[in-house]
């Protein structure tokens, strides 16, 4: 069960990773205020229980019976429910939502951060989940004193839905959306007090934290004619990171989805970065954390469904492709798509969205092509800041749904000067969390079975040109430093 920022999607694996069944369901975004993005968490349930039974209904209409079920998410969106009923007390606040910003200045101005990202790898921002609880809390009445009393439960999108499936019997997380919440200590592997406290948040909305793969109790019957046992749950990135097989220390991928999410395997060791990127947890096995360093892009196919749905210039993604293979370079045009403000490195909650070097003769095609590029910009500005704190590597893997664009992977080869390695199955989110819950099943025996699964489609390979490209990206910082002054 893949439970994305804009659709739920069920999608059933073989044992070698191949593709049996799929189903998926969009749902609205709903904006109340300037920089506020929040989900119906009825609607989230109803689309990822729909999707389950239709992917289940047609795998088991080809002659396969479900061994298990693995769940992966949108990291960082929080749902508070009422433990009685499992009825949410508010909407979703999603993980691109900018709400509580003030709030994150005054904690850095306090001096706060330095302890925050020694103990979670996380920074001071509107983006992790702290915060948002809290202002639940806050903000929904009545909220604070039912939680104190135990009445209420609190978690990311995995937790509500392991909730719901369970017919409220488990109130559970993993340890990578843990670690995305900057209330679990990544160092200890707990809950931590002084953080805690930090919040405002009491201990008694918390789900208890479990291995990526590990028993998180069963479906209820009513759901799916019979229980399943669901035995693997990590958050999008690092379902992805292991959907790509990014065991090894030093291996990398980054996913394009609604965003755009760059994760390094670092092992055994807590790195911290110099350079503003994030340490999280990669995954927990048998109670052994694997960490990562992270680079976290708020906009990169959600700039796409814009094109399409919010000035239409768009019927469709693949439309895009055509339309940025159609002319040969963006006219000189720059798009900075700072919807829900810019992440890594810049970590700037307030600049706004922005395009650049527009003329009498800019197209459709222009924008299109400058919307695609941006999404290549700050995938370099990630890999410069990695580079700035050490590291070097010599290939990526890339996976989501906006890579199946031949010419954004040819791009962003460019813009990198790296090769970058497409799989052969796309949808390593899902599979993740799909190898996870086969690995608790006993389907597989180790990692090792897992990557003898791994195969390339393509190998994309940079072209020549390094002069126009480092033109390019100084032309971009400048139009990134625009919107922001701009904003400010």
């Amino acid at each position: 069960m893949d439970q994305g920022t804009t659709s739920s999607r069920a999608i059933v694996f073989g044992k070698k990773g191949d593709i049996i069944a799929v189903a998926q369901q969009e749902f609205a975004q709903h904006y109340p205020a300037d920089g506020w993005v929040e989900h119906a968490a009825e609607e989230i349930w109803q689309t990822s229980l729909e999707t389950a039974r239709v992917a289940l209904k047609e795998a088991e209409a080809k002659g396969h019976r479900i061994a298990a079920i693995g769940i992966t998410n949108q990291r960082e969106t929080s749902v508070l429910w009422d433990r009685a009923t499992g009825k949410p007390l508010h909407n979703a606040i999603v993980w691109q939502d900018r709400r509580t910003a003030d709030t994150c200045r005054k904690l850095k101005a306090d001096g706060a951060e330095g302890m925050v990202q020694d103990k979670t790898g996380l920074l001071l921002d509107p983006y992790f989940s702290a915060t948002k609880v809290a202002w639940m809390l806050d903000n929904v009445s009545g909220a604070r004193a039912s939680a104190e009393a135990g009445e209420l439960a609190w978690g990311t999108i995995d937790s509500f839905l392991i909730s719901r499936l369970t017919g409220g019997k488990v109130h559970a997380t993993d340890a990578t959306n843990a670690s995305r919440t900057s209330l679990f200590n990544i160092r200890t592997q707990e809950w931590d007090d002084e953080l805690l406290k930090l919040f405002d948040v009491p201990a008694s909305v918390l789900p208890d934290v479990l291995d990526c793969a590990a028993d998180y109790g069963s479906t209820a019957p009513d759901f799916f004619g019979r229980s399943i046992p669901i035995l693997g749950v990590a958050g999008d990135q690092q379902a992805a990171t292991i959907g790509q097989c990014c065991f090894d220390v030093g291996a990398i991928k980054s996913t394009y989805g609604t965003g755009c999410f760059v994760l390094m395997n670092t092992g055994s060791e807590f790195v911290p970065s110099k350079n503003r990127l994030l340490t999280t947890v990669a995954y927990r096995l048998d109670g052994k954390t694997t960490y990562a360093l992270e680079g976290s892009i708020f906009i990169a196919g959600a700039a796409v469904q814009w094109l399409r749905d919010g000035i239409k210039i768009i019927e469709n993604a693949k439309e895009s492709e055509r339309l940025a293979t159609s002319i040969e370079h963006s006219g000189g045009v720059y798009m900075v798509p700072a919807f829900t403000g810019l992440g890594a490195p810049h970590w700037d909650p307030d600049v706004r969205a922005a395009i650049f070097g527009m003329t009498r003769g800019t197209t459709r095609a222009e924008l299109v092509r400058a919307t695609l590029e941006a999404v290549c910009y700050q995938t370099h500005d990630l890999f410069s800041a990695m580079a700035e704190d050490g590291i070097t590597p010599s290939v990526l893997r890339v996976d989501g749904g906006m890579v199946a664009n031949d010419w954004i992977v040819q791009t962003l080869s460019n813009t990198l000067a790296l090769q970058v390695d497409r799989p052969v199955v796309m949808e390593t989110t899902a599979l993740g969390a799909a190898y996870l819950a086969g690995l608790k099943a006993g389907i597989y025996g180790s990692l090792d079975d897992l990557r003898a699964n791994w195969q390339t489609d393509r190998r994309f390979d940079p072209a020549a040109g390094g002069e126009a490209r480092d033109a390019q990206i100084r032309k971009w910082h400048r139009a990134v430093k625009a919107a922001q002054a701009f904003s400010g």
